[in-house]
């Protein structure tokens, strides 16, 4: 696909704990990336955001972190963080638009926690995104249960801590399995799906 003059760039919604990055629960304090040596991302991960730029489609990253709301760290540390991610992720040739954060704990009744749509109807007011049709991948019930609500193409990858037989039990099933962003990515160019 040559998606690099189109007037109207594609965009895709990514997840970024278990997607772009390890999965931070189990092994690190609090089981969140409160710092940036917490921060690994996973094998084939800055190719497939370096494959997307190729094929102009936008990435927006949507991700909960209510650590700090729970005071685990601060939002300055998830500004640090972010702001390393981006620029790992520029220097391997792939760009993240803007990434979206809920900061917030499920007793905060905000309205941008996955499952709730907040934060992608916050990016899709700003850039113009008609979501309905558009990808979102992630590792978790959450991000499947967001997409389906704004009428996504769903997308799950194995790459996180949830397995294929968790995922079966879901009342929400995505629309797709794959085990990792890569094999994402490159799926969704072959059949120039986006």
């Amino acid at each position: 696909m040559t998606g690099k003059s189109q007037s109207n760039p594609k965009f895709i919604f990514i997840d970024r704990d278990g997607v772009i990055n390890k999965d931070p629960g189990g092994w690190t304090e609090h089981s969140y990336v409160t710092k940036w040596e917490d921060f690994y991302f996973l094998p084939g991960a800055i190719e497939a955001l370096k494959v997307l730029k190729e094929n102009g489609i936008k990435v927006v990253v949507v991700s909960n972190q209510a650590g700090v709301s729970k005071n685990y760290f601060s939002e300055k540390d998830l500004k640090r963080v972010n702001d390393l991610m981006m620029k790992e992720i520029e220097k391997g040739g792939g760009k993240i638009e803007e990434a979206y954060y809920c900061i917030h704990r499920d007793e905060d009744a905000c309205d941008c926690r996955k499952p709730k749509t907040g934060l992608f109807e916050r990016a899709s007011k700003k850039y113009g995104i008609d979501l309905k049709g558009t990808y979102i991948i992630g590792d978790s019930n959450v991000d499947i249960e967001a997409g389906r609500r704004l009428g996504m193409k769903t997308i799950f990858v194995l790459s996180g801590k949830i397995s294929k037989e968790e995922m079966e039990k879901w009342e929400e099933k995505p629309d797709y399995v794959f085990d990792d962003l890569l094999e994402a990515v490159n799926r969704i160019i072959d059949k120039g799906a986006i």
